[in-house]
């Protein structure tokens, strides 16, 4: 089954649209509707009710006479319906005094009756015109009742003449035939007026947003591809990335080959030579001793200062050798580096191993064993050793090997000292970056020096060197 393509957002927001103007437009049609209803109604009743009110008005007037508070020339107003285009208009006709007696009908039954003064008629008394369309189900409506279903009523005041006071109330129905064909019209106008706004503005709305749709899906498409362009040189740089890590991994493995090379070059070569040398010089010293004991006397400085070039040389081929680190596990070679630097100077250093991993990648060892080697060598040189500690710890987010080197000597102040034109400091921060690593250095005068190196333990193995 083929799944169905989801709207877009500005599809969505159209159909959304198109649903509440809907609504909106039946919901005002509806209002409208009943408005014009109502004024059409009560404009077609106030003319009437005018209209009556001018034909039956001056044959009510003896009802000002308290003495002929009922009497009504019921003959004169027969005449009006049936000689008069009165009659044309009103289906039935009632005359009302103030105590609810229906003085005329054209029923004539209800002459004479008496009812309860309420709704409409009790308006009509104080006053108002009132119209209504009327379901006939009063009792004094019932010959109407029988003839139709519904009627227009309407309540008009009658007034005296001198005083302006109400001294009846007319009430007369009309057919709502013509009437709802007026409404009907009117409110089939209005409703296409309402239809015509509703659907300009719902295209303007629509054109508008049609716009900012397109010219939101051009941004999307074009930002997806600078996306796809990002993630494609971000795949490229990762690979770059993998293949510097392990050129650097390579290169400071090399490294420590080539300087097992020199150390072993010095060994057999230099230091071979300046061995015999100190042996002819030696031979040399003691034939001239009785005969030239002057020349004897130079020769034996010469000596001395072969043999101490000579140890000199040696110290320099030691210390470009790496022990074999390469089988040992971490917690070994740290442990031997601060073992060789105490046996060699005699100073205590407080070594503080926390949870580390049995293995680590060669080129991490090899880091790691060079740092300290130089940070310890360098307390000793500028702290003379003083309160020497080594702390070595992972963290487990990051999967970092951090080294720490630090001293209570007397300390440096960073900014003011050109410290990092230092062979030994720019030749540890060269090997810790070359990994990909961090190197921090925090000393101030008269509280000590701290080295710290952070060294990823994720990078390439190395073939052993």
């Amino acid at each position: 089954m083929v799944a169905k393509k989801s709207l877009t957002l500005a599809q969505r927001y159209m159909l959304v649209s198109f649903l509440v103007m809907l609504g909106g437009m039946v919901g005002i049609g509806l209002w409208m509707s009943q408005q014009i209803e109502t004024a059409v109604t009560n404009r077609t009743a106030a003319v009437t009710a005018l209209y009556v009110d001018s034909y039956i008005s001056p044959h009510l007037q003896e009802l000002a006479n308290s003495e002929h508070k009922y009497a009504v020339n019921v003959d004169a107003l027969e005449r009006l319906l049936t000689d008069t285009s009165l009659g044309t208009q009103i289906v039935s006709f009632k005359v009302w005094s103030p105590d609810g007696v229906v003085l005329y009908a054209t029923n004539p039954e209800l002459i004479g009756q008496q009812f309860p003064i309420e709704d409409g008629l009790a308006a009509a008394f104080n006053g108002e015109v009132v119209t209504e369309v009327s379901d006939l189900d009063k009792p004094e409506q019932a010959l109407e009742r029988e003839q139709w279903g519904t009627l227009i009523e309407t309540y008009a005041p009658s007034r005296d003449a001198g005083s302006d006071t109400i001294i009846a109330v007319s009430e007369f129905y009309q057919t709502s035939d013509g009437l709802e064909a007026e409404i009907r019209a009117a409110q089939n106008r209005s409703w296409l007026v309402v239809a015509a706004v509703m659907i300009a503005i719902y295209l303007l709305l629509a054109g508008i947003v049609g716009r900012a749709s397109n010219t939101i899906v051009s941004q999307q498409n074009e930002l997806q591809e600078n996306v796809t362009q990002l993630n494609e040189l971000l795949q490229q740089n990762e690979v770059l990335n993998g293949r510097v890590r392990r050129a650097a991994a390579r290169t400071t493995a090399l490294n420590e080959r080539h300087l097992r090379r020199i150390s072993a070059d010095l060994h057999d070569g230099p230091a071979q030579d300046l061995a015999l040398a100190l042996l002819r010089i030696e031979s040399l010293s003691e034939a001239l001793e009785d005969e030239k004991p002057e020349v004897s006397k130079d020769f034996r400085t010469i000596q001395l200062a072969t043999e101490s070039a000579m140890e000199e040389l040696r110290t320099i081929s030691a210390g470009l050798r790496l022990p074999e680190i390469a089988p040992i596990s971490l917690t070994e070679t740290i442990r031997r580096a601060v073992h060789d630097f105490e046996k060699k100077t005699g100073c205590n250093v407080t070594l503080t191993l926390g949870q580390l991993p049995d293995q680590a990648p060669l080129p991490v060892k090899i880091t790691a064993y060079r740092v300290l080697k130089e940070s310890l060598a360098n307390s000793f040189r500028h702290a003379e050793g003083n309160g020497l500690a080594v702390n070595v710890y992972t963290t487990h987010e990051r999967e970092e090997l951090t080294v720490e080197i630090s001293d209570s000597g007397p300390g440096f102040d960073v900014q003011a000292t050109a410290v990092y034109e230092r062979l030994g400091l720019v030749g540890m921060r060269e090997r810790v970056e070359l990994l990909g690593g961090q190197f921090e250095l925090h000393s101030a005068v008269g509280h000590g020096t701290t080295i710290r190196a952070i060294l990823p333990l994720s990078i390439p193995e190395v073939e052993d060197v």
